[in-house]
């Protein structure tokens, strides 16, 4: 046996091969991964496979057609026709390194070593414990498609791809992790995507050096995004819906979809991509501006109510005489700012139990926590009965706001708020709100400023932002993601006579040389993609 650095070169006599795999594998040790020894012809042959992760229907089939195989169907070039006649199957491949081999069983494809051959032969017939696609619970509409992203990687690209028939959508595999070597998975279209950003994502995944990645898609952002791990602000969208995957990558987004998981990340994003819901474009534009109007006031509300009520209560003078009425009638038996922290604490506890409480029993929950807790504490005077009402009006602002994680930041985001106006009245508003401002400004996500398009201002973004457009006028990408192909639509052309050749040629060559002016730095990509 050749070892070549990390390599281990195939032998061509079958017990140094097998040998060797069997101590790396441990298959003496580990009962579901199994040794076959066969017969191939008159040439000793083994098969290494993971019980459980093939297909035995398919495997059946392959050994009854080598059980009928003689001497002499194999000569000459007995491995090529092994190879490329009597592996009657699709997806087969050649390895020439032990390691390889080793990781192909691992990932549930089959090593087929034969004695005498210098290769091994790696039979792909996986078949991943997997659930068929459904509704995703975070994510749900009422019109529209039901086959959310499942956990195995190969049926969320089928999905995308049904979505997304272009022969330049790319889905490039990168493995992660020493030990995990966890599929990961770049997708873009490749004549739409900006190549620099592509090549940046690829290079942060590439240089990651772990040993696995057990909490998948949370820790690969972790690594994307070294050096800003305490800002709760989400700089990746996250998704399990294929139809919303294939809006953002025709726009010139990419995906990064990771085994193992049915959350596909989108890159880059701002605060307002955490904001839109696949309902909004499955009604009517007016309908889904409406959804969407709502929808913002609820996520503002979430936010600023509280402390802006616990405000005017510690301090009445700031109101106007026509709002006096803002403010409790009777204080309880606690001070109001620690009534909204416990509130706080309380309906952040109520959530974390109703995920770990099982369906059957989550409506005696909500009861519990409605009726038994909060009517209770008004009764005796601990709370006040404004703020029960404010923090459920609170409490179903973040529950309206479509990403789970910007709901969690804004959570946060309340939570120094209240304890800025309780310690400190307006300057301790003032200073929170304006701290939380300066961080989204300064916050990015692959160079794209999280607060586009308000900051820096595009007034035609930012009207797309608050009324949704009608998609007959969606005609341009967004230019802040430097897509190479800026047109989703074809404009009509003028009606206009007919231009001599070197005329239209002239016409050509000063409009190449305006886009050039514009995007001097994603031209040069393209002229080069072109000239290869």
């Amino acid at each position: 046996m050749t070892i070549l650095g990390d390599i281990v070169k195939v032998d061509r006599k079958v017990d140094v091969n097998v040998n060797w795999i069997m101590q790396e594998l441990g298959v003496d040790q580990s009962f579901d991964v199994i040794r076959r020894d066969i017969t191939l012809a008159g040439r000793r042959a083994t098969l290494f496979y993971i019980n459980g992760l093939v297909k035995d229907e398919i495997m059946t089939y392959i050994l009854t057609s080598f059980s009928r195989l003689e001497e002499e169907d194999l000569t000459p070039n007995a491995f090529l026709k092994v190879y490329k006649k009597y592996v009657s199957y699709i997806q087969v491949e050649d390895l020439d390194d032990l390691h390889k081999a080793v990781d192909k069983i691992l990932c549930g494809e089959i090593a087929l070593i034969v004695d005498g051959f210098n290769k091994v032969i790696s039979i792909d017939v996986r078949k991943y414990p997997a659930r068929m696609p459904e509704e995703s619970d975070l994510e749900r509409v009422v019109r529209g498609s039901r086959d959310n992203f499942v956990e195995t990687l190969l049926f969320n690209t089928n999905l995308l791809r049904r979505r997304v028939r272009d022969p330049k959508l790319r889905t490039e595999i990168l493995q992660v992790g020493s030990r995990s070597k966890t599929d990961v998975a770049v997708v873009y279209i490749q004549d739409i995507a900006n190549p620099r950003l592509v090549d940046t994502i690829k290079e942060k995944i590439k240089a990651i050096k772990m040993d696995g990645l057990p909490m998948a898609e949370k820790s690969l952002e972790e690594f994307i995004f070294r050096g800003s791990f305490w800002n709760p602000f989400p700089r990746v969208r996250y998704t399990e819906r294929p139809d919303v995957a294939a809006a953002h990558i025709f726009e010139g987004h990419i995906l990064v979809m990771v085994d193992t998981s049915p959350s596909v990340m989108i890159l880059p994003t701002t605060l307002f991509h955490h904001l839109q819901h696949a309902e909004e474009f499955r009604q009517l534009p007016l309908i889904g501006t409406f959804l969407r109007t709502v929808r913002f006031l609820g996520v503002i509300a979430s936010v600023f109510l509280p402390p802006l009520w616990l405000l005017f209560s510690l301090q009445p003078e700031l109101l106007p005489p026509n709002l006096a009425w803002i403010g409790p009638k009777k204080l309880g038996a606690i001070p109001l700012a620690w009534q909204f922290i416990f509130a706080e604490m309380g309906i952040n506890l109520m959530r974390m139990a109703a995920i770990h409480t099982p369906t059957a029993l989550a409506t005696a929950l909500g009861l519990i926590a409605a009726v038994l807790i909060g009517e209770i504490a008004v009764a005796v005077g601990f709370f006040n009965p404004e703020v029960i009402l404010y923090m459920a009006i609170a409490a179903v602002g973040i529950f309206s706001t479509p990403s789970y994680e910007l709901g969690m930041a804004n959570t946060l985001m309340r939570i120094a708020l209240l304890i800025g106006v309780g310690l400190f009245r307006l300057p301790g508003f003032v200073a929170v709100t304006m701290g939380t401002f300066l961080l989204l400004m300064t916050t990015k996500s692959f160079g794209l400023p999280y607060l586009w398009p308000l900051i820096p201002f595009n007034g035609s973004a930012l009207k797309d932002i608050f009324v949704r457009p009608p998609v007959p006028l969606q005609k341009l990408r967004p230019r802040v993601l430097h897509p190479l192909d800026l047109d989703r639509q074809p404009y009509p052309e003028p009606a206009r006579k007919p231009l001599p050749r070197e005329a239209a040629g002239q016409q050509e060559k000063r409009q190449q040389e305006k886009e050039k002016r514009i995007w001097p730095e994603f031209m040069d990509d393209g002229d080069e993609k072109r000239e290869k």
